[in-house]
């Protein structure tokens, strides 16, 4: 949607990788001195420009490309620390595990290491306070007064690195008097989008004033559209039969043909290199409360098709005696000592490669529910059984991006998450996916 965003990132990569090897050529020159010469540098060159795609690879995990991130606050210099951190310990087993290369910068790394931290902090900072916080923006107006378009300007005011700036709210819509004067308002703002509602796209006269636009070279948008581009997720509220006809029938047929037989075959592979930590996992289950070590229960999978997951148990035997509960994952006085661990770490889920060899669920989609309250969430979540339409997932777009659904309003959030999934799933996105489930597992936070 905005072009200055795919920008900012770019700039922020390329400036990264240019710190990167600014930073080797300085450790180099402190290092060895008037010793320094050509063939040096190329002796490093190879292995660190492999060590420099897997840092940049961990900056991407940490959420230091996000948009919502080029801000100069706490949470950034979190982010940057552990980042550094963590890629400073791959480095070490990078190099003193794999035999190919001849070096072992210990010293070299160390010092490399606190020189591309200081300069790529300082050349994170400015970029966040001159590009990241304001920047080229794209001027914006917003028709229209409901619970989504507040939502949507409360977050571009609150995060002006996103690349948006609200010039012009006509709240009243069609009833407004700046109505019939769109033209000198768009001129005399700058403004180069306008944001309406779907409905005044069927309106005769309201379409009428916004094509007359068209020649300002202005470009109209649909508010859910819009939504989905900065939330990335699409608004449940805004939506009609009409828009899921256009966007999620016949899409992504080739894509699901290719992704089951590889997700199969590796899923197949992981469960045989994981074997021996199943079975300690085992051994802990069944040493420390009775029960059996695999839990087996009922979800509603693909085209409401019920199937058996497969998960370590983390509660006691008699856990549901009084019928079926919402789980609440890190603070549920049903499980077991060693649950808790396995739910912290996530160790239970691993059990569901299973459901993966068998067909039933996929590496990532949406989070599979119990029948029990299928039932309910679906008189009580608008359009729930469109998740329904691709296989349940180990990981997915929402599991990554709110937190875990206790509650009708939880699940809200989250159909709102898995139709953006349905509608956008691709190569990249679930890489992007499978990624940040990664950071998720190490730092137990998306």
């Amino acid at each position: 949607m905005n072009p200055f965003s795919k920008i900012k990132q770019i700039s922020l990569l390329t400036g990264d990788v240019f710190v990167l090897y600014a930073s080797l050529l300085i450790t180099l020159l402190l290092r060895y001195g008037k010793f320094f010469y050509f063939q040096l540098i190329t002796f490093h060159l190879e292995p660190f420009t492999i060590m420099f795609v897997v840092w940049v690879i961990v900056f991407y995990i940490a959420g230091l490309y996000d948009l919502k991130s080029l801000k100069n606050n706490l949470e950034f210099q979190k982010s940057f620390l552990y980042a550094i951190i963590f890629n400073l310990i791959i480095s070490f087993l990078f190099f003193y595990t794999v035999p190919y290369f001849e070096i072992t910068p210990k010293t070299n790394l160390i010092l490399f290491s606190i020189i591309f931290a200081v300069i790529n902090f300082l050349w994170r900072r400015g970029f966040n306070a001159i590009l990241g916080e304001t920047g080229t923006t794209t001027k914006i107006m917003i028709v229209g007064s409901n619970d989504t378009a507040g939502e949507i300007i409360n977050h571009i005011n609150n995060n002006p690195q996103l690349g948006y700036q609200v010039k012009f709210w006509m709240k009243e819509g069609l009833s407004d008097k700046e109505f019939e004067h769109l033209s000198q308002i768009i001129l005399s703002n700058d403004i180069s989008t306008i944001v309406i509602p779907a409905h005044l796209k069927k309106d005769y006269e309201s379409a009428k004033l916004i094509y007359k636009t068209l020649v300002l070279g202005i470009e109209v948008v649909d508010l859910s559209t819009f939504y989905e581009s900065v939330f990335k997720k699409v608004p449940l509220a805004e939506l009609e039969e009409v828009w899921f006809l256009e966007n999620l029938s016949q899409r992504h047929k080739i894509y699901d043909l290719i992704k089951e037989p590889i997700e199969r075959i590796s899923a197949l592979i992981l469960f045989a290199i994981l074997s021996p930590l199943f079975l300690l996992i085992t051994i802990l289950i069944k040493t420390t409360s009775k029960g059996p070590a695999v839990f087996k229960q009922t979800r509603v999978g693909q085209k409401e098709e019920n199937f058996t997951i497969y998960k370590f148990r983390t509660m006691y035997e008699d856990a549901e005696k009084d019928g079926p509960q919402w789980a609440n994952y890190f603070s549920d006085k049903r499980a077991t000592p060693i649950g808790k661990i396995l739910r912290k770490t996530h160790l239970d889920e691993l059990l569901q490669l299973v459901n993966v060899i068998k067909g039933d669920a996929s590496f990532i989609g949406p989070r599979p529910e119990r029948p029990e309250f299928v039932a309910d969430l679906r008189k009580q979540v608008p359009y729930y059984e469109l998740r329904l339409l691709v296989k349940p997932g180990i990981t997915g777009w929402a599991q990554i991006n709110f937190r875990y659904g206790a509650s009708v309003e939880d699940t809200y959030e989250k159909v709102q998450h898995d139709i953006y999934y349905i509608k956008n799933k691709s190569v990249i996105l679930d890489a992007e996916i499978l990624l940040k489930t990664l950071k998720f597992l190490l730092t137990n936070h998306s």
